[in-house]
């Protein structure tokens, strides 16, 4: 079984360092034309970006079993299928297509309970491309060749990418918005739920891959500061922080995101249900180890 994956960013190649050993080849895409992206073991790693794409991701999509897309849309359609998406067509050989998309096609929601029932309202026109962009790969799909699942992820976290490490950088805040909260998802069940849909006989369906319990987002900084033994930074007022436009876009999106179908229907067991888990395995790896001695 080979895999090519377009993108071998944080989540894929958390995917690939998992699973890697399942596939008899590798293949992924980079943007680094001069190769400089620090090479990821068993990987076969080719440019693309909008300067160009190497000759040979042609030919290693036509071997391909399981395509792994993590590269994001871009101002106005996929990148992927923009370039690709003709050859993707024309491939007749039997292809899992897996497409890492995000929760953010839901909107806001004031707070309530969505699952993949609920039609896509973006309210940002980055998560409006996502939606044209899903639409696409779910249009390529109809191809019966071809097996799209798409996955909604909500945010995510990890090694290197934490409450922890932020609090030892000194870049953590507690910024209070009543009744806001996130949706989190561990990027070792993001590997995981992949591995399952890889086994998985059912059709093409969109998953939400998130953890059991959406929260705000002050109690999660305070949760990690006290694993590292420390004084959490004092809270912040939202409406006078001073955020960049980008930041303070996602609060204003504000909902809690079902996972009951990844559970019933992948039967898929979460290694980290709640952040509780993934931060307490995250300090206890060595994650946020640089802290500063003094309380901050």
């Amino acid at each position: 079984m080979n895999l090519f994956v377009f993108g071998l960013g944080y989540s894929a190649r958390h995917f690939v360092a998992e699973y890697g050993s399942a596939f008899e080849r590798i293949s992924a895409t980079v943007r680094d034309k001069e190769g400089r992206r620090a090479p990821v073991s068993g990987v076969e790693m080719l440019h693309f970006s909008p300067e160009g794409a190497s000759p040979e991701i042609e030919d290693r999509l036509a071997s391909a079993d399981v395509i792994l897309v993590s590269v994001p849309p871009g101002t106005s359609a996929d990148p992927v299928l923009a370039r690709f998406g003709r050859k993707l067509a024309a491939i007749k050989r039997p292809q899992r297509i897996i497409y890492l998309s995000t929760i953010g096609v839901y909107g806001d929601h004031g707070g309530e309970w969505v699952d993949e029932s609920q039609p896509p309202s973006p309210k940002s026109e980055r998560s409006a491309v996502r939606v044209q962009a899903e639409r696409a790969w779910v249009a390529l799909g109809r191809d019966p060749a071809k097996t799209v699942h798409i996955l909604r992820l909500s945010g995510i976290y990890g090694p290197g990418r934490n409450p922890l490490v932020n609090l030892a950088e000194g870049k953590a805040r507690r910024l209070v918005k009543p009744g806001q909260v996130f949706n989190r998802i561990h990027v070792e069940d993001i590997a995981r739920a992949i591995a399952a849909l890889l086994v998985y006989e059912g059709p093409g369906q969109v998953w939400n891959v998130t953890d059991d319990e959406p929260a705000p987002p002050q109690d999660v900084v305070t949760y990690a500061a006290m694993l590292m033994g420390i004084e959490p930074p004092p809270e912040q007022d939202f409406e006078t922080a001073q955020l960049t436009p980008m930041a303070r876009s996602f609060y204003s999106e504000n909902k809690r995101t079902a996972n009951r179908k990844i559970r019933e229907v992948l039967a898929l067991d979460l290694a980290y249900p709640t952040y509780r888990e993934g931060l307490a395995a995250l300090w206890a790896d060595g994650e946020g180890r640089h802290a500063p001695a003094v309380d901050l």
